[in-house]
């Protein structure tokens, strides 16, 4: 198993704090989402490591001890796609994978589609496609259900009050309530989410996501319009996600051209942190069929 050390790194004007396992100018790199940090990602670097890849994670912009820009336009997605973009270029990378969960894999499907860097694979983490998701949404009221968060996200200082009240009580309920295993969440890890969003402007910074995300939207990649991804790409999704519905890792044909999906019975959203060894299994054989 390779030791995974923690550093800054400077990209696209910004510092990121990292985890990095194993060397190289083959990266992969992965990117968390919301309340997460690159704790997050702590079983699968040292796969990647092993594997023969230089695995980095980092605190995207506004989360941990990276940079926390001001304003909800810093946190729009095409500054997100270029930090990730930066961050290969920082690491020397000539050859790249992009592995990713939530709202990192909004950035990733949106990186990919770009074409923001060459990528030699994809990895994607219980968040659909943005055109598949728009095609839902409209079509079903059960998801703008579960999506009520993203309309309360809207509300100027009373979201950050909620996540931050009691210790960020809220931060690590969202973890240990929501996952079915509820013992692959130390009270650690919990800690380490809470103090995360207890950080000065960090509630803010992460919420900013969701506002920059609902004024910009994604129509950029609407159905109809959104560029068809050549890479290999693999989804993983926990079946169990309360926040998103399991149709829609559905209906991928028009916007991929080499997908494969593995679903993951009596799992929750937080997919990579609760079943880390069917996440690494199923992961470690995908790489394997497609050379990577």
């Amino acid at each position: 198993m390779s030791a995974i050390t923690t550093r800054t790194l400077q990209a696209n004007g910004l510092s990121f704090v990292i985890d990095e396992a194993g060397e190289g100018d083959s990266v992969a790199l992965f990117l968390h989402g919301f309340p997460e940090s690159k704790h997050s990602w702590r079983h699968q670097l040292p796969l990647l490591a092993k594997l023969g890849w230089r695995a980095v994670a980092i605190d995207q912009r506004g989360y941990g001890d990276s940079s926390r820009p001001k304003g909800i336009a810093a946190y729009d997605i095409e500054h997100l796609m270029a930090d990730a973009g930066a961050v290969f270029d920082a690491l020397g990378a000539k050859r790249r994978l992009l592995i990713a969960h939530d709202w990192g894999a909004i950035v990733a499907w949106c990186f990919a589609m770009d074409r923001v860097r060459d990528l030699e694979g994809l990895v994607i983490m219980n968040v659909p496609h943005p055109a598949v998701f728009q095609q839902v949404v409209r079509a079903s009221p059960a998801q703008r259900r579960k999506s009520w968060y993203v309309a309360f996200f809207q509300i100027p200082w009373l979201p950050e009050a909620a996540l931050t009240a009691n210790g960020a009580r809220a931060i690590g309920g969202a973890f240990s309530d929501m996952a079915i295993d509820k013992s692959r969440f130390s009270e650690a890890d919990l800690d380490h989410y809470r103090r995360n969003a207890l950080k000065p402007g960090a509630a803010t910074a992460m919420v900013n996501w969701y506002r920059a995300g609902a004024r910009n939207g994604l129509k950029k990649w609407a159905p109809g319009k959104a560029p068809v991804i050549e890479v290999p790409t693999l989804m993983i999704w926990g079946e169990e996600d309360t926040a998103l519905g399991i149709e829609l890792t559905e209906g991928y044909g028009p916007y991929v051209r080499d997908f494969t999906l593995n679903r993951l019975p009596g799992v929750s959203h937080w997919v990579q942190q609760e079943a880390p060894e069917a996440v690494n299994t199923r992961l470690e054989a995908w790489m394997s069929e497609k050379g990577l």
